[in-house]
């Protein structure tokens, strides 16, 4: 979760109550209580609304920690979203030069939209390119799409992606640019689902997927995975012979 994520959540709380000192536990499920939140953004905010008030109780301020009462948020299994190979290539004979190293770096390496603005080319060495994900973990994802290649060695000064961001282009920067270019249903994020999907679908190894993708558990990366047509009867075939 990155800091404006933070930022954000905290926005919303305070507009809930007057002073942090006056924090209980009505006051944190009515900032919970959105309901234009999906239940994994409402997972973020709980996390985030427990750990200040720990903060608060720890330092003092809180007599009583009203977070311990604050019920879990339940999030349903994901499914996997992948965007379409005829939507992908039209995206990709629609794009400028920038946008299309854009859907390249998603679709085929799997990375975030923070991870694509952080491009640099000090960061790659021969073909493996050193990814910085989220929480400061990091990660090599071999590039092996020339025209990548070919732009991060020779293009990238040192930011593929030059912005005002510290020099290079902001997370939210890059979201922007796919949703113009891409058409209602899919997002930065879907491109991500197609490296896990056609990863899994052409190697059946989800250990690979899942350290490609830089997860930390299989279970996570299982809802990047739409399982391929022919799993299934693979399996039936196999327990029938």
């Amino acid at each position: 979760m990155t800091l404006r994520q933070h930022e954000h959540y905290l926005r919303v709380l305070r507009a809930h109550c007057r002073s942090p000192l006056a924090l209980d536990l009505a006051t944190l499920e009515r900032a919970l209580a959105r309901p234009d939140w999906a239940p994994e953004t409402r997972k973020s905010a709980r996390t985030v609304f427990v750990g200040f008030c720990r903060w608060l109780h720890g330092m003092g301020y809180l007599e009583v920690d009203p977070s311990l009462r604050l019920r879990p948020v339940r999030v349903p299994p994901g499914v996997a979203r992948p965007i379409p190979e005829p939507v992908l290539q039209r995206a990709l004979g629609l794009a400028d030069a920038r946008e299309r190293l854009i859907l390249l770096l998603g679709a085929h390496c799997g990375m975030r939209a923070g991870e694509i603005a952080l491009v640099n080319r000090d960061d790659l060495a021969g073909d493996l390119l050193l990814v910085h994900g989220k929480g400061g973990k990091t990660r090599e994802v071999p590039v092996v799409d020339d025209e990548l290649l070919h732009a991060i060695r020779h293009d990238a000064r040192p930011w593929l992606f030059e912005g005002k961001t510290n020099g290079h282009l902001s997370s939210g920067h890059v979201t922007v640019l796919m949703s113009r270019l891409l058409d209602e249903h899919w997002t930065t994020h879907t491109l991500r689902h197609r490296a896990g999907t056609v990863g899994y679908d052409r190697t059946r190894d989800l250990l690979a997927v899942m350290t490609f993708l830089g997860h930390a558990k299989p279970e996570t990366t299982l809802r990047y995975v739409r399982l391929p047509d022919d799993a299934l009867r693979a399996v039936a075939r196999a327990t029938a012979a």
